[in-house]
């Protein structure tokens, strides 16, 4: 347990960061089965849509630091070969 008053402090910002930072994490969580679910549907249109309305989320993600830059643009690149693949 902390003794000092700073090492209090601190636990209690990293409680507060953490549950900014899981809040975030669900969200681009959620943009990416929105964009899962179109593309089950069949739907290419929703599908596109879904997609560019996650792209902005998941960049936010790499700016914030809860996911790593690479993962989102492995993520996207995968998401929009399945577009493309979908449409063709």
């Amino acid at each position: 347990m902390a003794n000092s008053s700073t090492a209090k402090k601190r636990i209690r910002q990293i409680q507060r960061r953490t549950a900014v930072n899981g809040a975030r994490v669900s969200r681009i969580r959620t943009f990416m089965r929105n964009i899962d679910l179109a593309i089950a549907s069949g739907d290419g249109g929703q599908a596109r849509a879904a997609l560019k309305a996650a792209e902005p989320e998941l960049m936010r993600g790499v700016g914030k630091g809860v996911i790593h830059r690479n993962t989102a643009a492995r993520r996207l690149s995968r998401l929009s070969a399945r577009i493309k693949a979908m449409n063709a």
